[in-house]
């Protein structure tokens, strides 16, 4: 490998702060176009859409993209189309252009959501050590950043067009600094290979595991202050509605933070049991609570158990051997995306057949597959 093993490392997490600061820097632009297109509920839906479509219609090809030509260009460019993009979905003037950029932005966040990953796996392999934990860690940090730092220069006055400039000049920045140890070589199993492959052998288990993982996290994102605000705890009401989802991301980001430690302490198997365990009792926590702390201890405990269970089943998929390990992230990383994608509209129709807390009762029990499933899908640490 051409590069010292520690411009590597800087680089990988150089690309997860990127991707984080990049995606997170939407959200607070999301009010300010519902505002500015006069769109109602179902339009911002349908628009919504739009950036998941192009990321899962991308994903699927950045594997061959990565094989045939390294990660390093495939980030950079996938990462400089976020940069032109980014001030796009600030000024974008009316719902159909708006649906463009928004596709065009979700295609280039996958692209470089599965780019990145690859690198990771790789960089992960050759240390011999636990990382992956850190690096997703770093997409957190990089969440808050971005959409603290967006929303900052709104509330001093900044223009949308102008604010998104600037973090798009920010994202760039992030990836100058990253471009150094960014991998070239490409991978010689797959140079040849098909531009889409479908999953199999452990593949398919991994993907599935991730499905589940992402697609709590997404219910979490859209329906958690309402599960908080519904009037089942005395004393709750629409203020507090944020904190269950703010309980749950510092966890998250703490459990990743330190997580490189742990899996490398216990090994991948074992904090895959942990945490599907533990992330299941945080959900049956929510569901049972009788006061606020309760439901937001609940939170952190899903933060926390859920918080490298991702990582690991990435590190699973570049030690598998059913695949090759470029088309294997590709693959397991698609199949999260629709996790999320799904999680929100499938805890919607359980609510709707059943109540709230049984469709987060139903997300524990998927917590619990995972923890059933941890021998099969998860992996010791790195060797």
């Amino acid at each position: 490998m051409p590069h010292s093993e520690a411009q590597q490392r800087l680089s990988t997490r150089l690309a997860f702060l990127a991707a984080g600061l990049a995606m997170s820097a939407w959200a607070p632009l999301v009010p300010l176009a519902k505002l500015r297109l006069g769109l109602g509920e179902a339009q911002l839906g349908l628009l919504l859409l739009c950036l998941g479509a192009g990321s899962l219609l991308a994903m699927p090809s950045t594997s061959f993209l990565t094989a045939r030509f390294g990660c390093r260009p495939v980030v950079l460019c996938s990462g400089l189309l976020v940069c032109l993009v980014l001030p796009g979905l600030a000024f974008a003037p009316g719902p159909l252009l708006l649906g463009c950029v928004l596709f065009a932005f979700g295609a280039a966040i996958g692209t470089l959501d599965v780019a990145m990953n690859i690198q990771a796996v790789v960089v992960e392999k050759h240390s011999g050590k636990a990382l992956m934990s850190g690096f997703h860690g770093l997409f957190s940090v990089g969440g808050f950043l971005g959409a603290g730092s967006m929303a900052l220069l709104l509330w001093l006055g900044l223009g949308a067009t102008a604010s998104a400039i600037v973090l798009a000049l920010l994202v760039a920045a992030v990836l100058a600094g990253a471009a150094g140890g960014l991998l070239r070589e490409t991978d010689a199993q797959v140079r040849d290979a098909p531009i889409f492959v479908m999953p199999h052998g452990a593949v398919i288990l991994i993907g599935a595991l991730c499905f589940l993982c992402f697609l709590a996290e997404g219910a979490i994102l859209d329906w958690s202050a309402l599960l908080l605000t519904a009037g089942l705890l005395p004393g709750t009401g629409a203020s507090q509605g944020g904190l269950g989802y703010a309980a749950f991301a510092v966890a998250m980001t703490v459990g990743r933070l330190t997580g490189d430690k742990v899996v490398g302490k216990l090994g991948g198997q074992r904090v895959l049991l942990l945490g599907g365990l533990c992330a299941a009792a945080g959900f049956f926590c929510t569901v049972l609570a009788q006061s606020v702390a309760g439901m937001l201890a609940g939170f952190v405990l899903i933060g926390l158990g859920a918080s490298n269970i991702v990582p690991i089943l990435f590190t699973a998929a570049g030690s598998q051997r059913a695949m090759p390990a470029s088309l294997a992230i590709g693959a397991i990383t698609t199949l999260g995306y629709a996790g999320i994608l799904a999680g929100p509209a499938a805890i919607g129709f359980v609510a709707h057949a059943t109540s709230l807390p049984v469709a987060f009762a139903g997300l524990g029990c998927a917590m619990l597959l995972i923890a059933a499933s941890a021998k099969l899908g998860g992996s010791s640490a790195p060797r």
